[in-house]
């Protein structure tokens, strides 16, 4: 089969995009912009990507025509796709049709986390020996691919694996399928990882999220498990609403909790109130604890022994533009990391803080997701942001001024609408000795090589 694929440079639809050249598909597909890593990937299995949405494209005359959420009506190729009657679906329909069928799925969902907690899940599970499946919105760096198909199991080499790991978004599914992705999902093991106000634009509020989530709790079933974050109230809501069920929470003394965590990243897992062994790795941060309860919990559902999960995360690798290191010049190192709300911006501080202790934190934001351009989010960005040393903010694009909206901080602040100016103000005051922390759930211009190159020329 022949499938073309509107909007395949996101990470969600590039990742069907690998799924169905694995499983035989011609795959071919186009975007409006094309940014590493998924770009690179996609090239790199021998996927052919076209720039824009021309009409034209229905010349390639595929069997179906799988549409991402980035489009919309009033996209040209869509609608000569409409116009001349041709078939057409959406990602997470035909990866629910074509791909998770009779799969064990274990479907990771929240505002935050979720990337890393699918990878910590994914990579439990192929330490343990059972080859899962996955579509992960980022790249493990344990695997190096964001997705891949169900591999044959090292201790059962006649069958193929029967688990999928996916990341459930809870977005919206396409311009005629306003559900979230992750309805059509049906898993066996759900992670509800936590849960806040996001995508201002298609949510009017928080209480329409937690019916989506409420959704997604009704297709588990009855000998599936939830694995829920007990310290979230409004998803003790989303339970509240029905559950048919059996639930473990993580961070509450009920079931999973991780004490004795020390400065190197390390801590206990305790289950029950019984403490099953230690974690050594070198992830910080409570959120990243949390992250691994969770999936430690969910691989546990399938089979996977606790002691054999702890060994399996002193492994793990994390996931790329996760806190990744793009280089160091000078003695001045540049992260790149996907924080774009202000909870995941501030977690993610406070994790490079824990690791650099007084050293300085040269934040730098692009708000560049649908909430954050609405402005929805701008209040809370102050706090978020108070424990770096410097900020810096690219505006570009923007409804509301960023200048305003930081004037709480304003003191250590600098708002830029110019990629190039913003390069220079950063080179400008950057010393021997600093962490360099761009957040962006997008390319960014290419700002984290941009500033190592102008560091060398310094």
């Amino acid at each position: 089969m022949h499938i073309h694929i509107l909007g395949i440079c996101g990470t969600f639809m590039g990742g069907i995009a690998v799924l169905a050249k694995a499983a035989g598909h011609r795959v071919t597909g186009c975007d409006a912009n094309v940014y590493p890593p998924m770009s690179t990937q996609l090239e790199a299995q021998g996927i052919e990507l076209i720039e824009g949405f021309d009409p034209s494209q229905t010349k390639l005359n595929p069997d179906i025509y799988v549409i991402g959420n980035v489009v919309s009506r009033g996209n040209p190729l869509m609608e000569e796709i409409l116009n001349c009657g041709l078939p057409y679906i959406s990602g997470p329909q035909w990866l629910a049709e074509n791909v998770l069928q009779g799969k064990w799925v274990l479907a990771v969902a929240g505002t935050h986390g979720k990337t890393t907690t699918s990878s910590m899940l994914a990579w439990i599970l192929e330490y343990a020996g059972l080859a899962p499946g996955f579509l992960i919105g980022g790249v493990p760096e344990n695997f190096s691919v964001s997705a891949r198909l169900p591999q044959v199991p090292t201790q059962d080499k006649k069958s193929i694996s029967p688990f999928f790991v996916i990341e459930a978004d809870e977005y919206d599914t396409a311009f005629f399928d306003k559900r979230s992705k992750f309805v059509h999902y049906r898993p066996r093991t759900a992670v509800l990882n936590n849960l806040e106000f996001d995508h201002a634009d298609i949510f009017e509020d928080l209480g329409a999220i937690e019916k989506q989530f409420h959704h997604l709790v009704r297709t588990v079933p009855q000998q599936g498990l939830v694995v829920a974050n007990g310290k979230e109230v409004s998803l003790q809501r989303v339970i509240d609403k029905g559950c048919w069920t059996p639930v473990e929470k993580f961070g509450t003394d009920n079931d999973w909790q991780a004490a004795n965590a020390q400065g190197d990243g390390s801590f206990d897992v305790v289950y029950q109130s019984k403490t099953q062994g230690r974690v050594a790795w070198g992830l910080l941060g409570e959120h990243n604890r949390m992250n691994a309860l969770a999936s430690i919990a969910a691989a546990r559902h399938v089979g996977v022994a606790i002691n054999v999960s702890m060994a399996a995360l002193t492994e793990f690798k994390n996931v790329k533009r996760r806190m990744e290191v793009r280089g160091a010049v000078n003695g001045v190192t540049v992260y790149d990391d996907f924080a774009h709300h202000p909870t995941a911006i501030e977690t993610t501080i406070a994790g490079l803080r824990a690791k650099v202790g007084k050293a300085r934190i040269l934040a730098v934001l692009e708000p560049r997701s649908n909430t954050m351009k609405l402005g929805v989010m701008k209040n809370a960005l102050p706090a978020s942001l108070k424990e770096a040393d410097l900020v810096f903010c690219y505006q570009a694009n923007l409804g509301w001024d960023a200048t305003e909206a930081l004037a709480p901080i304003k003191g250590k602040t600098q708002v830029h609408d110019d990629l190039s100016q913003l390069v220079t103000a950063i080179i400008q005051v950057a010393q021997f000795g600093d962490h360099v922390l761009v957040m962006s759930n997008g390319g960014f211009g290419g700002v984290h090589q941009k500033l190592l190159d102008a560091l060398n020329e310094v």
